[in-house]
């Protein structure tokens, strides 16, 4: 066994695979011989034919512009035209002239249909047969306790299916290399279980053609192509479609390499994707009819959901266990503190999260880590690096001295790098590390060696593949599909914490804003009761001084001014005092005030007045400054009418207070005798020019039953107290 040494991992792709991946092998203009396929035109003839026709089927045709149906009859001919599909199409099944059955396919292309006839299968299992034999297999494919067991049993299964004397279960890896999972052979063919093939055994082009046909047989790997005549008139045909598609000369001197003496390949696709091949090997020319082809189809249909349901499961149980990691790292971040500073404070969490030798955040060229991490230094450069980066994605790759040739220096400790730049943060990077996995890998050949020139610039395939050893450095163990998920959702849910931060920071403000303004209203009720309580005060000391004059003027002319005066003064001074008292400095209730306004009235006016003073007033909030103004008009009406209506004896008095839309109307009325109205006094002009500046007005409606006097004025507050 030779052996090799990979500082930096192998070259994968092996040789000159660029070569191969441009070679067009989905119009090699050829078949191979053991079928026939016609090209034929819109008008049911051949236009183009490989294949020995008379050799196959006895008949001396097939020329172009022959009709089909002098080739396969009338029913299938008739079948091929009307087939639209431009996948392969099963026709039907016909008999040659010399007794040779043949399976039927078409497909569109274009303007015309290609027709393939390959020999029909001799001998082939009855459909129940079949049937059992594939749910055998599925049922042991569900016994599978794991992933390698479930291609151990794939590879059994095959076997057994397809008689081939070596079959392998071939997994392509992340780099498009692969590797034998699992294998059921002979012991006369060699084996290759374990063992790695370059990207370039099978190139691009080749895995594509995989995905749209999934089972590709050579019956004989040194046949010689039947080409296509005559030679196209434009563009070759695309024959992606075709089981006979002659396959690349390279790949036929590969299996012959191999020394194998027929192949077939059959694809695992997993979601649209070829996860893998299961790869028949016979050391003699061996065919796979139509019948087995299409069992082994349906077969790795089943292990391909087998794979899938697997990968599944593991994966939803990693991201679950994920989930509840990056939840709980984030539930800990602490509000008060910047984000990267309360990571700091969870990297035990994040070094399980993402199943890794370090992790570290590097902010303000200053590097908090936890675990097997390199120096402060190291780590800072990484993430300059990281930050430079065109791509704003997270970053996760084995060998990041692939990415970043100067950190080969760092390979024991930092091999494998995942990470991304903390939102919010200015800057700062969260790094986790893998410490290098020296592994062992064991080639099928050289994979160096890959594709070579031949003589006359003709390319070759390697022609050992003995078992060949190499040693690959600079690497650590993948990431797992879970944790890069992991890295995306992290960062995600980083951003949005951040986010939740920046407007708990904003809150906080407003709420200190909001706190200072209330104090400063608090502050300022406070003075406004003061003050009130102080102009309450000196008005009550004016009233007093009124009310001592008026008793030294005894019952002279002068009396009746000051008591009217006073009066005034009272209403005002009211205002001031429910101000004082009141828990809303904003608004008063309007009929509390007229309330008290009349209880200081009667007494003044005499304890005689108060049962005859009848109030009905609907409560509503009013203004302080126009509460006064209603007042003093008030004021104004109940002394004109015990001064008028009953010539200065007690009589009743009837005030109400309602509300009419966004008016208000406040009504004095008495059951005097009427006539009176108003006249040039201060008291009338006093009225007059209160109820403007409340935006209405004051009406006088008298009768030989007395006088009625309505203010009415808009409301502005319409809020019930």
């Amino acid at each position: 066994m030779k052996r090799h040494d990979a500082r930096r991992g192998p070259d994968r792709r092996g040789g000159r695979t660029h070569r191969c991946d441009r070679e067009p092998i989905h119009v090699p203009e050829a078949i191979q011989p053991y079928g026939l396929l016609f090209l034929i035109d819109g008008d049911g003839e051949v236009s183009r034919g490989a294949g020995d026709v008379l050799h196959l089927t006895g008949i001396r045709a097939g020329e172009p512009g022959t009709p089909l149906q002098s080739l396969i009859g009338d029913p299938l001919s008739d079948r091929v035209r009307a087939v639209e599909a431009t996948s392969s199409t099963y026709v039907g099944r016909w008999t040659a002239p010399n007794g040779a059955d043949f399976d039927v396919v078409a497909w569109r292309d274009g303007a015309y249909r290609v027709v393939e006839l390959e020999p029909g299968t001799s001998g082939a299992l009855l459909a129940a047969e079949r049937l059992a034999e594939l749910d055998a297999a599925a049922a042991q494919f569900d016994l599978a306790r794991n992933l390698r067991d479930l291609c151990d049993e794939a590879a059994i299964a095959f076997r057994a299916l397809t008689g081939f004397d070596r079959v392998m279960i071939y997994r392509f890896l992340e780099d498009d290399s692969g590797a034998v999972l699992a294998e059921a052979r002979d012991e006369a063919m060699p084996s290759f279980l374990n063992q790695h093939f370059p990207a370039g055994d099978i190139p691009r082009q080749a895995r594509e053609l995989y995905v749209r046909n999934t089972v590709r047989v050579i019956p004989d790997v040194n046949y010689v192509p039947a080409p296509l005549h005559p030679a196209p008139e434009g563009a070759p045909l695309d024959m992606s479609e075709s089981s006979l598609r002659s396959v690349s000369p390279i790949h036929l001197r590969y299996m012959r390499n191999m020394q194998v003496g027929a192949s077939a390949s059959i694809s695992i696709v997993v979601d649209g994707r070829l996860w893998g091949l299961v790869a028949c090997h016979h050391a003699a020319p061996r065919a796979m009819g139509r019948e087995v082809r299409n069992a082994a189809a349906a077969l790795s249909r089943g292990l391909a959901r087998q794979i899938k349901m697997r990968s599944d499961a593991d994966l939803h149980r990693l991201r679950d266990h994920a989930r509840t990691l990056e939840e709980g790292i984030v539930a800990r971040l602490p509000l008060d503190l910047p984000v990267a500073e309360g990571l700091n404070q969870t990297l035990a969490s994040m070094l399980q999260l993402m199943d890794a030798d370090g992790v570290a955040v590097v902010a303000d060229g200053r590097a908090v880590c936890r675990g097997a991490c390199p120096d402060s230094r190291v780590l800072t450069g990484v993430a300059d690096w990281m930050r430079r980066r065109a791509d704003r994605r997270p970053l996760a790759t084995r060998s990041l001295s692939t990415l970043m040739p100067a950190a080969s220096e760092w390979t024991a400790l930092a091999s494998g790098v995942a990470g991304f730049t903390i939102p919010d943060s200015d800057g700062a990077v969260l790094i986790w590390l893998r410490a290098e996995r020296i592994e062992t890998v064991r080639w099928a050949g050289d994979p160096h060696e890959g594709v070579r020139h031949g003589p006359l610039e003709a390319l070759t395939p390697r022609a050992s593949f003995d078992a060949w050893s190499e040693t690959v450095r600079g690497q650590s163990t993948p990431w797992t599909a879970s944790q890069i998920e992991s890295l995306s959702r992290l960062r995600d849910a980083l951003a949005d914490f951040a986010s939740v931060r920046a407007l708990r920071r904003r809150n906080l403000s407003l709420s200190a804003d909001l706190a200072e303004r209330e104090d400063r209203l608090v502050q300022q009720d406070f003075l406004m009761r003061e003050v009130n309580h102080r102009v309450q005060n000196s008005l009550q000391l004016i009233s007093s001084f009124l009310a001592l004059q008026a008793r030294e003027h005894g019952d002279g002319p002068g009396r009746a001014v000051l008591d009217e005066a006073r009066r005034r003064i009272k209403a005002v001074s009211l205002v001031h005092s429910r101000l004082y008292r009141s828990e809303q400095i904003e608004a008063l209730d309007l009929s509390r005030y007229l309330t008290e306004l009349v209880e200081d009235m009667i007494q003044s006016m005499g304890e005689e007045w108060r049962p005859l003073m009848i109030l009905d007033l609907d409560p509503f909030a009013i203004e302080p400054e126009r509460a006064v103004t209603v007042g003093l008009i008030f004021t104004e009406l109940v002394i004109n009418a015990q001064k008028y209506a009953y010539g200065g004896a007690p009589g009743p008095i009837r005030v109400s207070l309602d509300l009419i839309d966004t008016r208000f109307r406040l009504r004095v009325a008495d059951e005097g005798r009427g006539g009176h109205t108003p006249g040039k006094g201060f008291g009338s002009r006093m009225i007059e020019s209160m109820g403007g500046q409340l935006g209405g007005s004051v009406t006088y409606q008298g009768s030989e039953n007395g006088l009625t006097v309505d203010l009415i004025a808009p409301a502005r507050l319409d809020s019930r107290a």
